[in-house]
């Protein structure tokens, strides 16, 4: 299914479901479905999308990781697809309604502890870490860029504020990445809104990577700062946005560090 996914090749789940059944005696189809949640989380440890559809239940055993790590060879043409649709540039998707695209952000809460108190097999790692490889594809990222700078504008023409609709500013091109935002954008009264974004073709749960600078902007510009989170930018986009300090609104895990020898 997620191969199907990530290639835009129609199928069903349902009966994706169903034809698991005579297979797993025993299992219901609410089971199988919690299973397939179990799995996505799984694909995300393992630097995978996951199918979009089956929110990821973090709570599985480390086992599941293991064995999907092992099925999962260098030459497995599910990892050739990942690939090359992490890559894949992106046109700036069209909406009937573009305000219709905000929802409500999700509740931040702790991730539970897996059923097995061994390690989550935090060791075991596919050779690409699709999730970040897809982050890295600046063809998205500045389609997600323009997305949102189509957003502002409408949302302050619906304001009635078509001058400071007028004065958006795309600052990530105009002026470059090191100032910690992308768009430069107002509020209603005025005030100035800094505009980080994060773009993605897959799931809403799926994580995004973030720079110690515009960490550290969103903590000196927390009144002015959002955060705003694109996902399913594919096929039907929607958006939640994060304001204030990153580190108020998010989860952060070290995903590398800079070492000088001592």
């Amino acid at each position: 299914m997620l191969a199907s996914e990530l290639s835009s090749t129609p199928y069903n789940k349902a009966a994706h479901r169903r034809a698991l059944l005579p297979k797993l005696r025993g299992r219901s189809e609410a089971s199988i479905e919690f299973k397939h949640a179990n799995i996505s989380a799984a694909l995300l440890d393992a630097g995978l999308p996951y199918i979009i559809g089956y929110k990821p239940r973090s709570n599985y055993q480390a086992l599941l990781l293991d064995v999907i790590t092992e099925r999962l060879s260098p030459d497995s043409a599910l990892l050739h697809i990942a690939e090359a649709d992490a890559d894949l540039p992106i046109a700036v998707p069209e909406v009937d309604d573009i305000l219709s695209v905000l929802i409500e952000r999700p509740v931040l809460s702790e991730r539970p502890e897996r059923l097995v108190s061994e390690p989550a097999a935090a060791s075991i790692r596919l050779p690409t870490n699709y999730i970040e490889r897809e982050a890295r594809n600046r063809a998205l990222g500045n389609a997600g860029e323009l997305f949102v700078i189509n957003f502002e504008r409408a949302r302050l023409i619906h304001a009635g504020k078509e001058a400071l609709a007028a004065r958006i500013e795309h600052t990530s091109k105009e002026r470059g990445d090191h100032e910690g935002y992308d768009v430069l954008s107002f509020d209603a009264d005025g005030a100035p809104r800094l505009i980080e974004v994060k773009t993605t073709k897959y799931g809403g749960e799926t994580p995004f990577f973030i720079s110690r600078n515009e960490v550290a902007v969103s903590e000196r510009e927390a009144e002015r700062y959002q955060l705003y989170r694109l996902y399913s930018f594919r096929r039907e986009p929607r958006l939640f946005t994060l304001p204030g300090a990153i580190s108020a609104n998010c989860l952060l895990t070290a995903s590398s560090f800079m070492a000088q020898p001592r």
